[in-house]
């Protein structure tokens, strides 16, 4: 079956009018910009089928799935002994459900023609080289897994409540981009990312370990967030003209290429400007953390002057790397301080 009667055929995509929407400034000039203009047919990848289902995994944002776990075990260390064991089934379920939104991305935009013009990498469904069903299954196996590591967590806890956390996690995973009203159609996305990957995922590992949350945990918990939603947006700026043919209304196709980058930058900022501030809770080891500046510098460097979409995905790439460093510096920080 063709990719294209696939996506008649799902019940879950409703496609998008593929007329230029007009969002974004999509005047290819001036700060963050990229040569402009309607987006040409992305070119032929000739990616071997395992080697494009590692693609579709999307390994570079991993690391934005471990820093606030890790994170999230530095601020537990500083109140009490880490739970080695918690913290591993913490990370385990933090990647399996990146994963599974990868996939899970993959298959609702490439049913919904979202792909069908793009500049960045090649996609399993958009491809035409998987059969969507095929992705959609491997999407809700990674799901399962993830559902499965948090329920272990919540036997070994006695934590009954997490399991709605848990639930909403899922439905969070599957509605960014699926569904008849993906939020990530409606600019959303980076509030969410910021919610699950910043507050919940930093602040359930430190309770998890810990049976509290403390006022560092929160602030640690928002600059992880704000990384988060960093990486998001530098992702959708790259897209910016391709998701405004199709219709899909990101948070930076509204804001426009030189605002969405402007946001891109204020929020690589947010967690240097929090470390100023936990000084007084962790002394001048807080600071430590700033040894992850030149990996944020060289991600603003790209994403202000790209010479084209590869750049962006560069800044991608460094965002992400410089949130899990930032996060091993700060979690080491805090987790050293009670025995200075």
């Amino acid at each position: 079956m063709s990719r294209k009667s696939r996506s008649r055929n799902d019940s879950d995509a409703n496609t998008p009018s593929k007329k230029n929407s007009g969002f974004g400034d999509g005047s290819g000039t001036g700060f963050g910009a990229e040569p402009g203009g309607t987006p040409a047919p992305p070119a032929p990848h000739t990616l071997s089928l395992p080697a494009l289902w590692v693609e579709g995994a999307r390994l570079r944002t991993l690391p934005l799935s471990m820093a606030p776990v890790i994170a999230g075990t530095g601020v537990a260390a500083n109140v009490t002994a880490a739970r080695l064991d918690i913290a591993a089934l913490c990370l385990a379920l933090a990647l399996l459900l990146q994963i599974g939104v990868n996939y899970a991305n993959d298959y609702s935009d490439g049913v919904r023609g979202t792909d069908d013009v793009r500049v960045g990498p090649p996609r399993l469904t958009a491809s035409g080289r998987v059969d969507a069903r095929m992705v959609l299954r491997v999407a809700l196996v990674f799901f399962g897994l993830a559902a499965l590591t948090g329920l272990a967590l919540v036997v070994m806890t006695s934590q009954w409540w997490l399991l709605l956390v848990g639930a909403a996690a899922l439905a969070a995973a599957w509605y960014y981009t699926g569904g008849t009203r993906p939020y990530g159609y409606r600019g959303l996305g980076e509030l969410v990312v910021f919610v699950f990957f910043g507050l919940v995922s930093v602040l359930g590992t430190m309770y998890l370990q810990a049976g509290r949350v403390t006022l560092l945990a929160v602030i640690v918990a928002v600059a992880q967030g704000a990384f988060a939603s960093a990486v998001l947006m530098i992702n959708n700026v790259r897209d910016i003209e391709q998701d405004a043919l199709v219709g899909k209304r990101t948070l930076a196709v509204m804001l426009g290429r030189r605002w969405a980058t402007v946001a891109f930058v204020v929020l690589v900022v947010v967690p240097y400007a929090i470390l100023v501030g936990l000084v007084p809770m962790l002394g001048m080891a807080a600071l430590l953390a700033f040894g992850s500046v030149p990996l944020a510098a060289f991600a603003v460097v790209f994403a202000c002057r790209p010479s084209g979409p590869s750049d962006y995905i560069n800044a991608l790439k460094l965002t992400s790397i410089g949130s899990l460093a930032y996060a091993i510096m700060l979690g080491f920080a805090a987790s050293v301080v009670p025995y200075l």
